[in-house]
């Protein structure tokens, strides 16, 4: 498909979006786009510390625990990246606002389906689709996030709603207790993923009220759009108390980008960061997918714990929403490089510390929970820091394909493999071969860590144009 322009337009809607105060507006984009995470987070929790449950006899499914926490939780994350493509091009052509409400509506059907499971295909199937569902949401809601935020707040922000996914994954573990513990082998589980969907119709309520991105609209030639919804936040805030805006910038209106534009772009115009971006999402992926997909097999593997890992669970995802939650901060005034760099290489370190303990057999559940809280404690703030570099360090028309691509490609890396591969090297039992695992994720952290420290960019602080200004300005200045 080749890009199409439809006329030029003059404006300042994104200096005025970065000059508003934080609102009750902002909090409404908060709630309303952010909370997904939180679905996310309770999705992959359950299914991980459900896994020894659904393996039992009586279950109603015929499925190993292996095939739940290796089979099922590759499928969930090829369906993400699969999603991400499909719907990050369809939220670049057709706008934030329709793709965030689809993506939440198959999310929503696929696990409904799940909890309906009367086989391991139709299980395998959903559990597929599911992760179709929010594979879909990353592109289209940092995306939208990120470009209705103001830049001295962005990046905090966005590190906290990324980190959010950890407020599910400690609900979902601690509700997994009771499910396990007070209902039937067959009925708990099935319980649990209809608790997923209750939320996601909450959240879709709160979804409904908020806009499409301005800067989207005013770019795909609808400006006087952009410039009433702007106009509207600026009326409820008080037009009277805002600094005049003062940048604008003139813009060659299209309706859309096509493939080869946006390949260009990554490759040839931005090729430092597209390796940047590689770089931080493997990371991340391996560290997180390869390993916590598989916590409560560890758990079962080694300490004999089958019904009571969301306790245990629940304690490693605490430590990891308080990371982003106290950290975040840091990435909007120490700066991007340095805390990003620092905390995947940090992060990396203290795994390999746990795989070293892990192997010599000093750890038990209790402190192995301890040694992980602390390792997620710092790669949480850094594995939402890849999400905010990728969606802020490219031009604006390619924003949600941007990240769709280095999620697929990173987390499919990570995410499809390592639970694979991973959940073999737990199954056999041999303390050496988890040992391993940890090492795995902890070296390609370190790599992440490293290539930021080198090909970081300084993004704190600025708006998304100056970052990287859109394809469609007037005279665009390539950066590297």
């Amino acid at each position: 498909m080749s890009d199409v322009e439809t006329g030029t337009v003059t404006t300042k809607v994104p200096a005025r979006l970065d000059r508003l105060p934080w609102s009750r507006w902002h909090w409404m984009i908060v709630i309303g786009l952010g909370t997904v995470w939180i679905l996310d987070g309770l999705e992959v929790t359950i299914v991980g510390n459900l896994s020894a449950q659904l393996a039992k006899p009586g279950s109603g499914l015929e499925i190993t625990q292996a095939q739940v926490a290796g089979v099922a939780a590759a499928l969930y994350v090829a369906g993400a990246c699969t999603g991400a493509l499909f719907f990050g091009w369809l939220t670049d052509k057709f706008g934030r606002k329709k793709l965030f409400i689809i993506t939440l509506v198959v999310y929503l059907l696929a696990t409904l389906m799940t909890a309906f499971s009367f086989s391991a295909w139709w299980f395998f199937l959903f559990r597929f689709l599911t992760g179709f569902g929010i594979g879909g949401e990353y592109a289209a809601i940092n995306s939208a996030i990120d470009e209705l935020i103001p830049s001295r707040h962005r990046g905090r922000i966005d590190i906290i709603i990324n980190g959010s996914y950890w407020l599910g994954a400690a609900g979902g573990a601690l509700l997994t207790v009771p499910l396990l513990n007070d209902l039937p082998v067959n009925i708990g589980w099935r319980v649990a993923f209809g608790l997923g969907v209750v939320l996601g119709l909450a959240i879709l309520l709160v979804r409904r009220n908020v806009p499409e991105s301005p800067r989207w609209l005013f770019i795909h030639g609808r400006g006087d759009e952009a410039e009433k919804i702007v106009g509207d936040i600026e009326h409820d805030i008080g037009e009277d108390k805002l600094p005049e805006p003062q940048q604008s910038m003139t813009i060659h209106t299209r309706k859309s980008i096509g493939f080869v534009r946006i390949a260009h772009t990554m490759v040839a115009l931005y090729p430092k960061r597209t390796v940047l971006g590689l770089s931080l999402f493997i990371g991340q992926a391996f560290l997180y997918n390869a390993i916590t997909f598989g916590y409560a097999q560890i758990l079962s593997t080694f300490y004999g714990i089958d019904t009571h890992t969301g306790y245990y669970f629940a304690v490693i995802a605490i430590g990891n929403f308080l990371g982003p939650l106290l950290l975040g901060h840091l990435f909007d005034t120490v700066g991007r490089v340095p805390m990003i760099s620092a905390t995947y290489i940090g992060s990396g370190v203290l795994l390999l510390g746990t795989a070293w303990l892990f192997n010599q057999g000093v750890l038990t559940a209790v402190t192995l929970t301890a040694c992980w809280c602390a390792v997620l404690f710092v790669a949480s703030a850094g594995a939402s820091s890849a999400y905010l570099t990728v969606s802020e360090i490219f031009p604006m028309e390619t924003r949600a394909m941007a990240i769709a691509f280095f999620f697929a490609i990173g987390t499919a890396a990570g995410g499809i493999a390592g639970p694979l591969v991973f959940a073999s090297l737990v199954e056999s039992g041999v303390p050496g071969n988890t040992a391993l695992a940890f090492c795995i994720g902890a070296v390609v952290m370190i790599i992440g860590g490293l290539v930021e420290l080198f090909l970081g960019v300084k993004a704190e602080r600025k708006g998304l144009e100056e970052i990287a200004a859109p394809l469609s300005k007037a005279e665009t200045e390539p950066a590297t």
